[in-house]
């Protein structure tokens, strides 16, 4: 086992949502990572519980050393994009599930 004992913030599309909760699961049970995600299946959510939960993810971002981008099919929303760009000009190390995978 690989002790990396990296926190890392997950980021993908909620499309994938059954998908990143077992990714960060192996991440964690296996490689040591610190795994910090933002997966709640809850569809009927407010607008302010929206922005709230973005501002967390943010945050969740700023506290990690790198962010973990759930990239499904090639798959990167909007959303994740912006997440990696914000990543990007904090300094934060990108991992692309597609790459990392292999070990997983």
């Amino acid at each position: 086992m690989v002790n990396i004992m990296k926190t890392v913030t997950i980021c993908g599309s909620m499309r994938f949502e059954k998908e990143m909760q077992k990714i960060a699961f192996d991440l964690e049970t296996k490689y040591g990572f610190n795994v910090l995600q933002c997966i709640y299946g809850n569809e009927n959510i407010t607008e302010p519980e929206k922005e709230n939960i973005v501002k967390a993810h943010y945050k969740k971002i700023d506290l990690s050393d790198a962010v973990y981008i759930i990239d499904i099919n090639s798959y990167i929303g909007q959303s994740v994009r912006n997440e990696m760009d914000y990543a990007i000009k904090n300094g934060k190390e990108i991992i692309f599930h597609s790459s990392f995978s292999d070990n997983i």
